[in-house]
């Protein structure tokens, strides 16, 4: 887990040309996203279509991704911040909680952009695997250079599962997901781009990282 500090960001979204500013407190991220690996130890499942311990998990829903954030704060003796509904598919935040979780989309943009302000943390080909250098396929995870607070495949390989509801009247319970894949093209590997997705939507170049809170902060359960 790498720490991040706070900061300011500023989203946006091309389809409704709305900007907003969200203040990002100090929070811990993980370098890597999740591998198959280490997905397997956890849950003693290996969804994805290419077979690889370094490769990233994919083909794992949103509601998978944050069952296994559960699983792992329970391994690792922490608190799991999601309280579930299996019968809808979602969950409440606890943010007192100490465990593993999903970033929020500020949180995954501030952490990608890394204090940088263009729309990339370096040239693409350096720190991205995308439609015109991968093959066709997904690659190990740290294959590429890491952003400047050490945080590695932010860009490309594998898009993020974020904890956050995409526009709930317009889209429903879809949820976002950052970062862009190995399939995509240069221009959905930015900083900025927002794609969304039913929660338990699964194909093969999406997955997840998982986050902390650090220090955890006053007892907040978050619905939606």
């Amino acid at each position: 887990m790498v720490g991040v500090p706070p900061g300011r960001v500023t989203l946006s979204d091309r389809r409704t040309r709305h900007s907003w500013v969200v203040e990002v407190e100090p929070f811990q991220m993980a370098a890597f996203p999740v591998t198959q690996f280490q997905y397997e130890r956890v849950t003693g499942q290996r969804p994805s279509g290419a077979q690889g311990d370094r490769l990233p998990v994919e083909g794992v829903s949103w509601w998978d991704a944050i069952q296994f954030c559960n699983a792992l704060s329970r391994h690792d003796g922490l608190t799991p911040a999601y309280h579930l509904h299996a019968d809808a598919e979602t969950a409440d935040w606890d943010t007192s909680a100490d465990g593993y979780r999903l970033p929020t989309e500020a949180e995954w943009e501030h952490a990608c952009r890394a204090g940088t302000t263009g729309p990339r943390y370096g040239q693409l080909d350096e720190v991205a695997w995308y439609q015109g250098n991968s093959d066709g396929q997904i690659h190990p995870v740290g294959g590429k250079q890491p952003n400047a607070w050490s945080l590695y495949d932010m860009l490309g390989n594998a898009w993020d599962w974020c904890w956050d509801v995409y526009d709930a009247e317009v889209y429903g319970t879809y949820r976002v997901l950052r970062g862009g894949g190995w399939a995509d093209e240069h221009w959905s590997c930015r900083a900025s781009v927002r794609r969304r997705s039913h929660p338990t939507f699964r194909i093969d170049d999406v997955g997840f990282r998982v986050a902390r809170s650090t220090p955890p902060t006053s007892a907040v359960t978050v619905s939606f």
